[in-house]
């Protein structure tokens, strides 16, 4: 071999080792699939892990009386997050003092020294750098005794937004709005990128026009504003409201844990499959019942347990048992969110107290056109559409309620601009799916036929 090809054979030579190697850098080879070792992926605070399985779910209808006529069908959930509790008033105060005080230091204080500028350099040459201005949220101090938009300091500059009424400091509720940025549903917008602002400011009045000739001074006084009902569900709260709460949740928390935080996961409100499958505790719910009765002549929708004392058999949800009969489950109105004991999920009352928003859009026939894979209806109504097309489900049952309307196959709806004192809402997120000790990689079976061969071949070697 000459001296060039021999120089050749070597220079080619290591050229596939070279690439023999990078190889082994660029190309990685898979690794076996263990399963997940912890319980499950630590949730957001208030937030609880569902496990993604198969829920079996009734045809639409609203009358529980029904249940033997309807048709089922199997729906697959992946796994979610969804808040262990309906969202107290505590905490949806927490969002309209958030807000507040944004409008108050953006529209109306306009002092420099709450503000943080950010300038960002320009790209390529003869570009100009542009100043961002943001909140600096360290000198509001939200943990303060009182939010911001009541410091006496700042007052005199919040006069139409801060009103004096028989010695108590109210927001004006129309100035009290939420700017958020989401995809919109349906309409000519659709896919689009769309802003919505949204008036945060509970209805307090909905107790009184719920219920017109009743005495609800108390509760139209005091229930959003006052600490007594602080851990008590948050009512007078609209669709879109629920919504724009669910986004500035994500403002201000997002996911805490760092083995979920790459996702980008988003709080919203469950979808209505999301609702049912935590409510009637997942793959217990089984195809021999509905939800959690068992047969029609079984009117025990709602959870209860017998007193050792009084021998007597009590529910353990907060409904309406009969005719005027309100009090029998312990109160007559709402209760705290933590109150009974939770479902097998651990989710407290997601049978009564209030009933709960839900992300879907009602139609009497969506189940027979919907995905039986994580099934959702959206469609974002313009305020100005007719009433049927603003329509988005409502579930659960509440305290005004009787117990048909806490089974958990039974749907029902209400406008999306409307609030009532019977309706709240829980937020949800999607979750990533935990591998199971049954798809971890195992070394292969050998059919039996095989294992017979093998062995035959084995003793007659032997002999």
């Amino acid at each position: 071999m000459s001296t060039n090809y021999t120089k050749i054979a070597l220079i080619a030579a290591c050229t596939l080792l070279g690439a023999c190697k990078s190889a082994k850098k660029v190309y990685e080879v898979p690794q076996d699939t263990r399963a997940y070792k912890g319980k499950a992926p630590a949730a957001p605070p208030g937030m609880v892990y569902i496990p993604a399985g198969t829920i079996f779910e009734r045809a639409p209808h609203t009358d529980s009386t029904d249940i033997d006529t309807a048709s089922t069908r199997r729906v697959s959930l992946t796994a979610f997050f969804i808040d262990a509790t309906e969202v107290s008033n505590r905490q949806y105060r927490k969002f309209v003092d958030w807000v507040a005080d944004s409008v108050a230091v953006v529209d109306y204080i306009k002092d420099p020294k709450l503000f943080i500028e950010t300038k960002i350099k320009a790209k390529g040459k003869g570009g100009k750098d542009t100043t961002i201005k943001k909140i600096n949220w360290s000198k509001i101090e939200l943990g303060g005794k009182i939010p911001f938009w009541q410091n006496p300091e700042y007052l005199p500059k919040l006069a139409s937004l801060v009103k004096d009424v028989a010695g108590k400091k109210q927001l004006t509720s129309k100035l009290v709005r939420f700017t958020y940025r989401h995809v919109q549903a349906g309409g000519p917008n659709e896919g689009k990128s769309v802003v919505d602002t949204v008036e945060v400011m509970p209805d307090n009045n909905v107790w009184a026009q719920d219920f017109p000739n009743s005495q609800s001074d108390i509760y139209v006084n005091n229930y959003f504003t006052n600490k007594a009902f602080d851990n008590y569900p948050v009512v007078g709260v609209t669709w879109k409201q629920a919504r724009a709460y669910s986004n500035w949740r994500g403002i201000i928390s997002g996911s805490q844990d760092a083995n979920i935080k790459d996702f980008g996961l988003k709080f919203n409100l469950p979808t209505e499959a999301q609702w049912e499958y935590a409510a009637s505790g997942g793959e217990n719910n089984a195809e021999s019942i509905v939800g959690n009765v068992a047969s029609r002549t079984d009117i025990n929708v709602v959870p209860s347990y017998i007193n050792k004392k009084s021998k007597k058999n009590l529910a353990l949800a907060n409904f309406k048992q009969g005719e005027g009969s309100y009090t029998k489950d312990g109160a007559t109105y709402t209760l705290p969110v933590k109150s009974y004991a939770p479902n097998v999920f651990g989710l407290y009352n997601m049978q009564g107290n209030v009933a709960e928003w839900t992300l879907d859009a009602y139609s009497p026939s969506a189940r027979e056109f919907v995905e039986d894979n994580d099934p959702v209806l959206l469609y974002d109504a313009p305020d100005d559409d007719v009433d049927v097309m603003k329509r988005k489900v409502v579930r659960g049952g509440s305290w005004k309620d009787n117990a048909g309307e806490l089974n958990t196959a039974t749907r029902n709806y209400e406008t999306q601009n409307t609030a009532h004192s019977y309706i709240g809402f829980r937020c949800a997120m999607s979750a990533p799916d935990i591998l199971t000790d049954q798809v971890r990689t195992r070394a292969r079976i050998a059919p039996k036929k095989e294992k017979a061969k093998k062995a035959a071949k084995v003793t007659a070697s032997a002999n």
